[in-house]
């Protein structure tokens, strides 16, 4: 197994943790899907995945409580795209990047009475929406997107999933497999969240890395401004655990607790087991 690769998603959603990593980490970067394969395999450390993968892979992997990809609300990139209401949609394609989204998009829509049929299609706005009425895009592709025609944003899940929960959303979770070696991981979790700390607290590196993103992804720096100050986020909270026990219990079927991972044990505990 792999101790000195982290992996991250190929998005800007990522880049608060990464910008600045000492070099003695090798970055794997993939599409949010792949990872899961990639840390399952052991080629590499720690990796954020979907949600959905975690709760599939609950006997093999645990979750890091403290980062990972998360909104308030509107996350502004796991968007779906459509020429008519989403009342209206027999069918939407979904992309084959995703795992979370491609879970958690029926649900929030079967939530509201409505059962859409779902078609796989690769992550190509024009072609999904030539076949299908809706498209559900995620990432940077779905900021660009929604920038160039935001009157066919039909729904953003973070927002859908807060009003209906009335809580956070968890897209992505950092998580290692279970047997990791625990000094490694835990090297890793403290130098992702130094890198978090720098930008969350000093201004100019936050705009070093608000900077880099904008040239990267080719979006405004205002764009890229707006997406980290109120949309996506990096930091864990304890409603965001619950959160994402809720998504794994609920939309997953996953029976009993997320598996956390706890600094200094050589195996995953729960949380509530732990304080207990």
């Amino acid at each position: 197994m792999r101790t000195d690769v982290i992996g991250r998603v190929s998005f800007a959603n990522c880049d608060p943790l990464f910008h600045g990593l000492d070099p003695k980490w090798k970055v794997l970067p993939a599409p949010p899907s792949w990872l899961t394969g990639h840390l399952l395999r052991g080629e590499c450390l720690i990796a954020p995945i979907p949600m959905a993968d975690l709760a599939r892979n609950a006997d093999t992997l645990c979750a890091i409580d403290s980062i990972g990809i998360a909104s308030d609300g509107g996350v502004g990139s796991v968007l779906l795209f459509g020429d008519c209401p989403v009342e209206e949609m027999r069918d939407i394609a979904v992309p084959t990047d995703s795992s979370t989204s491609r879970t958690l998009l029926p649900w929030l829509l079967s939530e509201r009475g409505f059962r859409p049929r779902l078609i796989e299609m690769g992550p190509n706005l024009e072609s999904m929406l030539e076949r299908c009425d809706g498209a559900l895009l995620i990432g940077d592709r779905a900021i660009h997107h929604a920038h160039l025609q935001p009157d066919l944003v039909r729904m953003d899940l973070g927002d859908e999933w807060l009003d209906i929960t009335d809580m956070p959303m968890v897209f992505g979770v950092f998580c290692a497999r279970q047997d990791a070696d625990t000094t490694a991981v835990s090297c890793a979790i403290s130098d992702l969240e130094g890198a978090l700390s720098r930008f969350e607290n000093e201004p100019l590196f936050r705009q070093e890395v608000i900077a880099r993103s904008a040239k990267v992804t080719r979006f405004s720096v205002g764009r890229m401004e707006t997406y980290f100050g109120s949309e996506v986020r990096n930091r864990l909270t304890p409603k965001d655990r619950a959160s994402m026990q809720r998504f794994a219990t609920d939309v997953c079927g996953l029976e009993g607790e997320v598996p956390w991972w706890v600094d200094n044990q050589s195996e995953p505990v729960n949380r509530r087991n732990a304080a207990s």
